[in-house]
């Protein structure tokens, strides 16, 4: 069984209008969505094996407040270039080429990708949750994803079942 973790990076600052996309920092409400979704993280015990994220600000300062809301032993980390503005297919490339080892996958990006993959890759699941999925992946947004494969390189699209689809705004 393999569980696989979309965050969508949290909230970002649009504050100085001269920052570059790549550079903005988060905002207030990133940073209390951030905290939030990795408190939900250590609550369910869903601590990955290896975080993917990608190289801009907001997605290592998501990381940084969500390792530190978990708790846990720091999972082993990349930073990628190729995750900023992925699309679907190479996202699905990049999870697809992780090592068999790493049972539970957290992959930190953005959208339209990361929710492009989450309804690519969700086959099964609750009805109302698949819906409210489709809809929507506002920032700070968490999929979970589990595949009965013993490889990543084994999944295929409709091949998930969507055990979460959480907002931190829901979180207290």
């Amino acid at each position: 069984m393999l569980t696989l973790l979309l965050l969508r990076h949290a909230k970002s600052s649009w504050d100085d209008p001269s920052l570059d996309d790549f550079e903005r920092p988060l905002n207030k409400r990133g940073t209390i969505a951030a905290q939030r979704i990795g408190a939900y993280l250590a609550e369910e015990h869903l601590i990955p094996d290896l975080v993917l994220c990608s190289t801009a600000v907001r997605t290592r300062a998501t990381l940084t407040l969500v390792i530190n809301a978990m708790r846990a032993t720091t999972p082993s980390v990349q930073f990628r270039d190729d995750l900023y503005l992925a699309d679907a297919g190479t996202l699905l490339d990049i999870v697809r080429a992780t090592e068999a080892k790493v049972k539970t996958l957290l992959v930190l990006g953005h959208n339209p990708g990361l929710h492009s993959l989450a309804l690519e890759l969700t086959g099964h699941g609750p009805r109302p949750l698949i819906a409210e999925l489709a809809m929507q992946y506002p920032t700070a947004a968490l999929t979970r994803l589990t595949f009965d494969e013993k490889s990543w390189s084994a999944i295929r699209g409709a091949g998930g079942t969507l055990e979460a689809f959480v907002l931190p705004r829901r979180l207290s």
